[in-house]
């Protein structure tokens, strides 16, 4: 894999502004904040972010893929703001679940998301080389 900066940009931090990569490709539908029994613990913003990544974990487990393996993550959030006031909370949780590997991302404001109790949804990309 091969992250892909521009040499004239200011590298990216906590995110890659691109990914180059060969091998076998895993999609992860869009997960949230609840537990295997699609059961929500938490409304709290954060622990509902460690959640989803550990679920996408657990995903990527059942192809014999890992974190490192990501390449890209798409974020979607109901509030902006939420998501902001959290950035050194998330990027600790991101650490602890994902590691310091960071893949190309995107984080989106939504309108909502279709479980009501979901804050979060993220998609997932990995490829095994």
């Amino acid at each position: 894999m091969k992250l892909l900066n521009p040499p004239h940009w200011k590298p990216a931090k906590g995110y890659a502004n691109g990914v180059m990569s060969q091998g076998q490709q895993i999609f992860v539908g869009g997960q949230i904040g609840w537990n295997e029994n699609q059961i929500f613990e938490t409304q709290d913003f954060v622990a509902q972010c460690e959640q989803t990544l550990m679920n996408i974990v657990e995903v990527l487990a059942q192809a014999n893929a890992k974190p490192e393996h990501l390449v890209r993550l798409t974020w979607y959030v109901v509030d902006k703001q939420v998501y902001l006031k959290h950035q050194k909370a998330l990027g600790d949780v991101f650490r602890k679940v994902i590691g310091r590997h960071f893949p190309a991302m995107t984080m989106v404001q939504v309108a909502d998301l279709i479980e009501d109790q979901a804050l979060v949804e993220i998609e997932a990309t990995a490829v095994v080389e």
